[in-house]
């Protein structure tokens, strides 16, 4: 019996193990699979606060588990396939194994979202990538492509111009991202802006891939990286928890949910603004709410 289960062990996992640990409740962390969630597979996080130069997310996230297993985060290696969360006892299916605990903490992250156009499926891993720092070393002088206009399509076109000529798509003629390194990937010398303009369709040729592009032309290249948001991972919770349209699990600031003594925290939660700081913060909130819900138990 763990005094705090939390579920998924991203930054706003990490952290509220971190917390909760140190206070000295008895935590573990369910992880499928490494820690630090979407932040371990970022190159370089520009805007972590306390890193003038920046920090490798890898890194940022090992040091992460590495402090809340010092305080005695307990790591849950395993998949979460299903929740019960009423009563005084909540219980968590990880691998066949019911693991129980006197409060949760939900903070399963979220997932790069698809294009859904024909070819991208069967193309998944022979061309088309969600994440340029785990492949993107695959091009080193080959050609590729990036769609998307937001933080994540920055980073992927920053790190992949050290390997490849860029071809930069987006939908709109403007980007949502703003800031050094949308400017520093803006004029790139290696990136070919090609704005107003959505992917209609995927086709392998000859080892390449074609793009069948809204503007009516084609474009050839040795890769396609998707960019275009995130999806919540919370389909453990539907049906059991609030969600909104989009699928986010429905909680305050104080990451408090529809159910006693379950939490919210992270990417999977309904807020603004999605990035490790804002996700730490969530798992700050979410063990002290969890601690304080124990100890009026």
């Amino acid at each position: 019996m763990y005094d705090i289960l939390i579920v998924g062990g991203g930054a706003a996992g990490l952290t509220a193990g971190l917390y909760a640990a140190r206070a000295g409740l008895k935590t573990g962390v369910i992880e499928s699979g490494f820690a630090g969630g979407q932040a371990s597979t970022t190159d370089r996080l520009e805007n972590y606060p306390g890193f003038p130069d920046g920090v490798g997310g890898p890194e940022l996230m090992m040091s992460f588990e590495q402090q809340a297993s010092r305080f005695g985060m307990e790591t849950i290696a395993g998949q979460a396939e299903a929740l019960r969360l009423t009563g005084l006892e909540k219980n968590v299916m990880v691998d066949g194994t019911e693991y129980s605990a006197r409060s949760i903490i939900l903070a399963m992250g979220a997932k790069p979202r698809k294009l859904g156009v024909p070819g991208e499926e069967e193309n998944i891993g022979r061309g088309v990538s969600y994440c340029a720092t785990c492949d993107g070393a695959l091009y080193r002088g080959k050609t590729v492509a990036v769609m998307g206009g937001g933080d994540t399509a920055v980073e992927d076109v920053n790190f992949l111009t050290q390997y490849a000529k860029v071809f930069w798509l987006h939908r709109r003629a403007s980007l949502r991202a703003m800031g050094r390194a949308a400017d520093r990937a803006l004029a790139h010398p290696q990136v070919t802006q090609m704005f107003s303009r959505t992917i209609l369709g995927i086709r392998r040729e000859d080892a390449r891939l074609t793009l069948d592009l809204s503007s009516g032309d084609t474009l050839s290249v040795d890769g396609l990286f998707i960019a275009v948001g995130t999806q919540p991972m919370t389909e453990l919770a539907r049906g059991l928890l609030p969600l909104t349209k989009d699928g986010y699990i429905i909680a305050g600031e104080d990451t408090v949910t529809a159910i006693p003594g379950v939490f919210c925290a992270g990417d999977c939660r309904q807020k603004p603004l999605r990035q490790v700081i804002t996700a730490s913060a969530d798992g700050a909130v979410a063990a002290f709410m969890a601690a304080r819900y124990l100890s009026e138990q």
